[in-house]
């Protein structure tokens, strides 16, 4: 379960931060060494510094990498396509935000490049008017999409969806 953990975390972090090695040093601290310790299952981190990995993740975010995991146990076979399970339950919990008018969508515009190509950050946000309760999930998707986000959405959700893997 660990390495599924591991595999989450650092598909999340290249998502948010400009690498891995950005986010170790800067964020957490620590070596790179160390880092991979515990990626390794070696060694434990700080409550602290495990509290800035938990950051990485909405609330919401994370009962969906909790629920996950959980299923990875139950369902030993589940194991080899956790990754996926959790990208995908992300896109299809939107997808019902959105399509039962629960959820807004916001375009949050990343500073800089990543592999040579300009992003952004969507966040599709279910709010309940009561601060620090709103259910949040973010999506890192081309910059090039911004005008067809604007004006549609839901059809981008979708168009994610049919394009897991790549994102």
């Amino acid at each position: 379960m660990h390495s599924i953990y591991v595999d989450i975390v650092t598909q999340t972090i290249l998502e948010k931060y400009l690498s891995e090695e950005e986010f170790v040093a800067n964020t957490l601290g620590i070596t790179d060494e160390k880092w991979q310790l515990w990626k390794d299952g070696l060694t434990n981190l700080s409550p602290e510094l495990n509290q800035k990995i938990v950051n990485l993740f909405s609330d919401y975010e994370w009962m969906v990498v909790q629920k996950v995991l959980r299923q990875t146990v139950i369902y030993p076979e589940k194991r080899t396509v956790a990754m996926e399970e959790y990208r995908k339950m992300k896109l299809k919990i939107a997808q019902e935000w959105l399509q039962h008018g629960f959820g807004s969508v916001e375009l949050l515009p990343q500073d800089r490049q990543q592999n040579g190509q300009q992003w952004l950050h969507l966040k599709v946000t279910v709010a309940y008017g009561e601060w620090g309760f709103d259910d949040v999930l973010s999506f890192r998707v081309p910059a090039v999409l911004q005008k067809a986000i604007t004006r549609e959405p839901q059809a981008l959700i979708e168009w994610m969806n049919e394009r897991l893997e790549e994102i």
